[in-house]
């Protein structure tokens, strides 16, 4: 058994969190899909715009593409939409066995709406319906950012069957906001009598960008007791999103909808890649693993877990009690946890913002 087989043997799916031409055009290649799901474990994919903009900045691949959607005349909007849903597209289809294996838990590809969106509910649920219709795959994930705008719609697409990656989320509370929201569209959709069965759903928190900011913070108090709290938060924060999805697991209000065939909406372990040089490269998959939780990585994560990765297993289930213990112990150094949360959104949304806004000018030459 290989590292990354010993995390998915105790129920955390992997993930990887990149996609481009070049992973799908050549199922022999290193760095191919094909390869990475035969070899390597992974069973989903996610993407965001920073992704679609490293992506389409290789002229080389695209370039029939772009010089096509030219010709005819497209529009910039028209040509992104275009280009990246038939990535999306062409990555279901290779990904559609796992999804048939997994009975529709794995073996998913998620888009997101435009980032400048997610402020404007109206404007991401058209999105999110225009991006379900186009790309008319069953195992496809729509990214609704999980801002109180993007939280209706979030419910609404639930409602309407529409499979959603609620991302972009940091803390706590949000994640309990997010977990409501699909529930209370399952509720609407079973007050209609539509079926629940085939809506899938995960919950992306965000992790590495949780330690990147508040160790900036705790660096800045040079004290023994804040070292003592650095990198430990991003991990406490994720233990306790876990600890509230089991809680409301057991609730009877959520057993009601599993009788009516409902599946749980996943945690997902989102920007796991390690940023701090200090800390062991594998820290974010290896010790965030649990039963029906999701991890999405970029390719050199991946590769860093099955190379050298150490298996704990259930690094979770018994974490919660000194997971509380150091968020009190953050509250003590007087660092708001709020307040760097909301910080962390704000910053998350304006960061898909400016990547996208870089993605339009970038196409935008090529359509010259």
């Amino acid at each position: 058994m290989n590292n990354l087989e010993a995390v998915t043997q105790l129920g955390t799916s992997i993930w990887l969190d990149d996609l481009s031409q070049a992973r799908l055009i050549d199922p022999t290649a290193a760095n191919s899909l094909t390869k990475l799901i035969n070899e390597f474990q992974v069973s989903g994919v996610t993407t965001n715009p920073s992704i679609f903009a490293a992506a389409l900045s290789n002229s080389d691949l695209y370039a029939k593409a772009f010089a096509e959607l030219k010709a005819n005349g497209s529009t910039v909007e028209n040509a992104i939409t275009e280009v990246t849903t038939n990535d999306v597209r062409s990555a279901c289809d290779l990904l559609l066995p796992v999804y048939e294996i997994s009975g529709g838990r794995d073996g998913r590809v998620s888009i997101e709406v435009d980032p400048r969106s997610a402020h404007k509910t109206e404007e991401t649920l058209l999105e999110a319906r225009q991006l379900w219709q186009k790309v008319d795959r069953q195992n496809l994930f729509i990214k609704v950012p999980a801002t109180l705008e993007g939280l209706p719609a979030i419910r609404t697409l639930t409602s309407e069957g529409i499979s959603i990656n609620a991302t972009l989320i940091f803390s706590i509370d949000r994640y309990e906001a997010v977990l409501e929201s699909f529930i209370a569209g399952l509720e609407d959709r079973a007050r209609q009598g539509l079926p629940l069965s085939g809506i899938e759903s995960v919950a992306s928190l965000f992790v590495s960008r949780v330690d990147s900011e508040i160790d900036r913070r705790l660096d800045l108090l040079d004290t023994s007791e804040a070292k003592a709290v650095r990198g430990k938060v991003a991990i406490a924060n994720a233990c306790l999103v876990y600890e509230s999805f089991q809680r409301v697991s057991a609730l009877p209000r959520w057993q009601q909808l599993v009788q009516l065939g409902a599946m749980p909406q996943r945690p997902l372990w989102a920007s796991t890649g390690v940023k701090d040089k200090s800390y062991d490269d594998t820290r974010y998959v290896v010790d965030l693993v649990a039963p029906q939780t999701v991890n999405t990585m970029p390719e050199a994560t991946l590769l860093a877990v099955a190379d050298h990765g150490v298996s704990k297993g259930d690094t979770i289930s018994g974490s919660f009690e000194i997971s509380h213990q150091v968020l009190d112990a953050l509250a003590g150094l007087g660092i708001s946890y709020d307040e760097v949360m909301d910080f962390l959104e704000v910053d998350g949304v304006t960061k898909f913002e400016a990547a996208w806004i870089g993605l339009l000018a970038g196409v935008a030459k090529l359509l010259k």
